[in-house]
């Protein structure tokens, strides 16, 4: 029989004293570190402020107006030492960081893949020389590869008189690679527009490729339509303005000269030091992301494409690397911010990036300490959290949706 309450008991959960509710201790510590932190915070900033009226330096972001007066050798953006300001020096260092950033991450994830996907292979060799590339290249700092690639390879390089000739229009020696450069006419403008036609219209294909094999099964030759209309398209605007008299490109080729070269476009050795030296560092590390995302796929679907008659090639292609992707976009990621915030190291060489030039020679000038500092904080910082934004939009398309 079971026991009665008193009449006067209490219903529902006993009371507990708030010192003893985890939930409002839990609350007041965030609201004591909270104060805590603004605190220090506030005596950080009027230590600085003092400091600052102390050595009569003024605070604020009006020193980005102040003429520059110095020059910088690689510029995406038109920069002049007597007209240009601190603010376009800041926009200099900028681009330069993001070109390199971009670049990099670029072939880093190529070659990566190439050899996460070598380091699996049946080849004896091939596995090994992957294997030794890894474990070589991850292992040994990246300052160091920088140095190695900028004083011990290109500054072992011949002088402008004795350039290293690349089939006649490619010029290599100590003041870096001699390109030609393509010079764009006013009519120019139908060759980008006839590019990004191309590339929605593979867009178009693809989606459209994918329902037809959804409803279907027909698989339709997506990559040969999309090269098609990526390079066709471009080269058949390019020849009708041909046909009617209109040269929308034209190549201004390095002419080898008595002591120099002349014309063309110039990759300076710091550009190619910094780009090489990221990308070999940060594809060792891809390729152990790559390895690992490929081993994590079940065996079983190896071998069920194998019973449908794939072979080796389409079944990594189709079957292994789109289930591997799930595993490998994540660590990816972290990989891309390490190889924009690795960037910084250029100041080792000398390329003018964004650490280089404005935290560098701008602060050195302007005394703006704090200023500069924390512009240069929000940066990579916006960098990183915009990287990371759209790596997290690919992985939620490419992760497995469970019920």
């Amino acid at each position: 029989m079971p026991t009665q309450l008193p009449a006067d008991a209490p219903s529902g959960p006993p009371r507990v004293s708030p010192l003893y509710d985890p939930r409002i201790r839990g609350a007041a510590y965030q609201i004591l570190l909270l104060v805590a932190v603004g605190a220090v915070a506030w005596i950080a900033l009027g230590n600085a402020a003092e400091n600052l009226r102390n050595a009569r330096v003024a605070s604020g972001f009006g020193f980005l107006a102040n003429t520059a007066g110095f020059d910088v050798n690689q510029t995406l953006i038109p920069f002049a030492a007597a007209t240009s300001t601190y603010g376009t020096a800041f926009l200099v260092g900028l681009t330069n960081t993001l070109m390199v950033a971009a670049i990099g991450i670029v072939l880093a994830t190529i070659l990566g893949f190439t050899v996460g996907v070598a380091r699996l292979s049946p080849n004896w060799i091939v596995r090994t020389l992957a294997t030794v590339y890894v474990e070589v290249l991850r292992n040994i700092p990246l300052l160091l590869q920088l140095l190695f690639w900028y004083v011990a390879v290109l500054a072992s390089l011949p002088g402008a008189r004795d350039s290293y000739a690349l089939g006649g229009s490619v010029f290599l020696n100590q003041r870096g690679l001699f390109l030609p450069k393509p010079l764009l006419a006013a009519d120019a403008w139908a060759l980008p527009i006839a590019l990004v036609v191309g590339i929605v219209g593979t867009l178009a294909f693809r989606s459209y490729a994918k329902r037809e094999q959804a409803r279907t099964g027909r698989r339709l030759p997506v990559p040969a339509v999309g090269l098609a209309l990526i390079l066709g398209l471009p080269l058949l605007t390019y020849g009708v303005l041909a046909l009617v008299g209109i040269a929308p490109v034209a190549l201004d080729f390095p002419v080898k000269g008595t002591f120099n070269l002349r014309g063309g476009m110039q990759l300076y050795p710091e550009f190619v030091a910094l780009v090489v030296g990221l990308t070999v560092y940060t594809a060792a590390f891809i390729a152990e992301v790559v390895r690992a995302g490929i081993q994590a796929v079940n065996k079983g679907q190896t071998e069920a494409a194998r019973a449908l008659g794939l072979q080796p090639g389409p079944t990594m292609r189709l079957v292994v690397i789109p289930q591997a992707m799930r595993v490998i976009v994540p660590p990816l990621t972290s990989q891309y911010l390490n190889l924009t915030k690795n960037s910084s190291l250029a100041v080792a060489i000398g390329y003018p990036d964004l650490v280089q030039v404005f935290m560098g020679t701008v602060l050195n000038q302007t005394g703006q300490a704090v200023e500069v500092v924390a512009i240069t904080m929000a940066v990579y910082l916006t960098i990183s959290l915009v990287t990371a934004f759209v790596m997290n939009l690919y992985n939620r398309r490419v992760a497995l949706i469970e019920r």
